[in-house]
């Protein structure tokens, strides 16, 4: 007699929302594929890595000791836009293959990818400005 192992169905709108909120942390991964994910231990490394820079640097600027975070989110934030976009057939085959459910993706999505698209594209801007300000000046302009 064969059983079969049916898995928990994973909502495509929750991963791109937790991709979009706390993505620098890796929530999404967490959600996505567990504690094994070795992604999801990359973005919990920016914390770390964050305290030695600051610890390694006391004097730096503190833009500097937070940029591991600042990478960390960013990263979320163009793991959001992809996770969202992707088509739910796609989706389906992979994290959804043994629910026995297919995905069927409205209009919420949408409303995540826009925000994600804003904040994630200012943000970014925003880190590369600060970046280039404090390598070429000094910080003179902040």
């Amino acid at each position: 007699m064969t059983v079969l192992h049916q898995t928990r169905h994973k909502n495509k709108t929750l991963a791109a929302l937790l991709a979009f909120l706390l993505g620098g942390l890796g929530a999404q991964r967490l959600y996505l594929r567990g504690w094994r994910d070795p992604w999801l231990w990359t973005h919990l490394a920016c914390l770390p890595a964050a305290w030695l820079v600051a610890a390694a640097a006391p004097h730096a600027d503190g833009f500097y000791k937070v940029l591991p975070v600042i990478v960390s989110g960013l990263a979320g934030f163009l793991e959001a836009l992809v996770l969202g976009l992707m088509p739910d057939e796609q989706w389906d085959a992979r994290y959804n293959a043994g629910s026995g459910r297919q995905s069927d993706t409205r209009w919420p999505v949408a409303v995540v990818l826009v925000f994600s698209m804003m904040i994630g594209a200012g943000s970014l801007i925003a880190t590369i400005s600060r970046l280039f300000d404090l390598l070429y000046t000094g910080g003179a302009y902040g």
